[in-house]
C-alpha cells in the first residue's frame, strides 16, 4: 500500500472521526495525485508520518480518497469485509425482529459506497465507486460467508456510477433472484420489483414513519403523492383507512400498488390516479376533492447544494396545493429525502406553504432513518431523511 501524506494541518478532521479526504487536503509534493488510480489502496498519513488509516482512492474526484480503516493499516480483503458486515447485522438484527433492512449504509458502517439492502434471503448491492468493483469478488465472498444468501443482485444503474465511468448492467452476481422480491413492514406484505424499480427497488428509511400513520388513518380518506409503489398508501389501507389514492406518474409503480393492495386483501379501498404529482392535485382542488390525510414523500428535489433555492420553491409549492386539498383538522405528512434540505428548512417551507395556502399549522409528531440507517456523527451527510406530521387548525 501507498502512502497518502496530508499538508500540515489537514488532518484534523480524519483525527475526528471523519472518513473523507478532500484534494486540496493532499501534500502534492510527497504524493502527487497522478501516481494514484482509481481503487488504489492506501495507508493516510499526516505530516508527521503519523497513520490515520487505510483508504481509498478517487483521485480524480474532490472527495479523492475514503477512510475504510480508520487508525489502522489494513488490507481490504475477506477479513475486513466480514468483521464489518458482522458489525452491521449485529445493530439490524437488535433493531429488528425480520431479516427485511438496510444491511449496510456506506460511510455510517465504515464501509465508504458500498449499499446492501435485505430482503429475506435476497441482498441488493449497489458498488458506487472504483475501488469496491475493484474488490467485488472478495465483497462477494464474505457477503455469502456472513449471511449464506439466496441470491445476490448487482444493481448497478446508480448515477454515481455513470459518473464515474463504471459499467451500469445490473446482473445477479450469486444464486438467483427473482423479479419480484418479498418483504414485510409494520406487519404489511410488499413485492418489490429490484431488477427494475427505484434504487434497490424499495425505500426502508421512512420505515418509522409510515409505522406511525396508524394513529392518524383509522376510517379516513387518504391521498399518497409519490406514491411508487404503495409504501405508505398500502400501510394506511392496512391501518384502517376508509379509502386510499395512490398518485404517481409511472404506469409501472401503481401496478407495484395495485398488486401489494391484492396481495394484503385491501383492493377494494385502494385506488390509483397516474400523472404529473403538481398538475394532478392542482385538477383534484379543482374537482373540489378534500382529504383527511395527505401524505407528500417526493424524489429528491435537491441533489446538488447549487440547487437548494430552486428545490425549496418546488418543495413548497407542493406543500402549498396538499395543504389546499386537507380538510381542516386534516393531516399533512410532508417528507423530504434531500440531504441538502435541513429539518429546520423543510418546517420553514411548510409554514411558508400555509401562508400561501391561508391557514394555520401545527407540527405534531416529527420522524426520521431508523436504526438501518445510521448517522455518522462526524459525517453530517449521513444524516438525509426527514419526515413532519403537520395538522391543518
Amino acid at each position: 500500500m501507498k502512502d497518502l501524506f496530508l499538508r500540515k494541518g489537514a488532518d484534523y478532521r480524519l483525527r475526528g472521526g471523519h472518513l473523507w479526504v478532500y484534494s486540496n487536503e493532499i501534500d502534492s509534493a510527497r504524493s502527487p495525485l497522478g501516481g494514484f488510480a482509481a481503487g488504489d489502496l492506501v495507508t493516510v498519513r499526516n505530516t508527521n508520518d503519523r497513520l490515520l488509516g487505510s483508504a481509498y482512492m478517487e483521485p480524480h474526484s474532490l472527495i479523492c480518497a475514503r477512510v475504510y480503516a480508520p487508525g489502522e493499516q489494513r488490507a481490504m480483503d475477506v477479513e475486513y469485509f466480514v468483521t464489518r458486515l458482522r458489525s452491521a447485522l449485529a445493530l439490524r438484527e437488535s433493531a429488528f425482529d425480520k431479516p427485511f433492512y438496510r444491511l449496510v449504509y456506506g460511510d455510517s458502517d465504515t464501509l465508504p459506497g458500498l449499499v446492501v439492502d435485505r430482503f429475506g434471503d435476497i441482498l441488493v448491492v449497489q458498488l458506487n465507486n472504483s475501488a469496491l468493483e475493484r474488490h467485488r469478488e472478495t465483497l462477494l465472498e464474505a457477503l455469502i460467508a456472513t449471511l449464506a444468501p439466496g441470491g445476490v443482485l448487482l444493481r448497478a444503474d446508480s448515477r454515481s456510477r455513470r459518473e464515474q465511468g463504471l459499467p451500469t448492467d445490473s446482473e445477479v452476481v450469486y444464486g438467483t433472484v427473482p423479479q419480484q422480491v418479498a418483504l414485510e413492514e409494520n406487519g404489511v406484505h410488499f413485492l418489490a420489483p429490484v431488477y427494475e424499480g427505484q434504487k434497490t427497488g424499495w425505500f426502508y428509511d421512512h420505515r418509522l414513519s409510515r409505522a406511525r400513520l396508524a394513529p392518524w388513518v383509522g376510517g379516513r380518506n387518504v391521498l399518497d403523492v409519490y406514491s411508487y409503489i404503495g409504501g405508505w398508501g398500502v400501510q394506511a389501507a392496512a391501518f384502517g383507512a376508509a379509502t386510499v389514492c395512490c398518485v404517481d406518474s409511472s404506469a409501472q409503480a401503481l401496478e407495484g400498488v395495485q398488486a401489494n393492495a391484492r396481495l394484503n386483501r385491501l383492493e377494494d379501498r385502494v385506488t390509483t390516479r397516474r400523472g404529473s404529482a403538481p398538475e394532478l392535485m392542482a385538477a383534484m382542488q379543482a374537482e373540489g376533492q378534500l382529504y383527511d390525510v395527505l401524505i407528500l414523500d417526493p424524489p429528491a428535489f435537491i441533489q446538488r447544494r447549487k440547487d437548494l433555492k430552486k428545490g425549496i420553491a418546488a418543495y413548497r409549492r407542493v406543500n402549498e396545493l396538499g395543504l389546499q386539498l386537507l380538510q381542516p383538522g386534516g393531516l399533512l405528512v410532508s417528507a423530504s429525502c434531500s440531504m441538502h434540505l435541513s429539518r429546520a428548512d423543510l418546517v420553514g417551507v411548510v409554514q411558508q406553504a400555509a401562508v400561501r395556502a391561508a391557514c394555520q399549522v401545527r407540527v405534531v409528531e416529527q420522524g426520521a432513518q431508523g436504526a438501518d440507517h445510521p448517522i455518522h456523527p462526524a459525517i453530517p451527510e449521513t444524516e438525509y431523511l426527514k419526515a413532519l406530521f403537520v395538522r391543518r387548525l
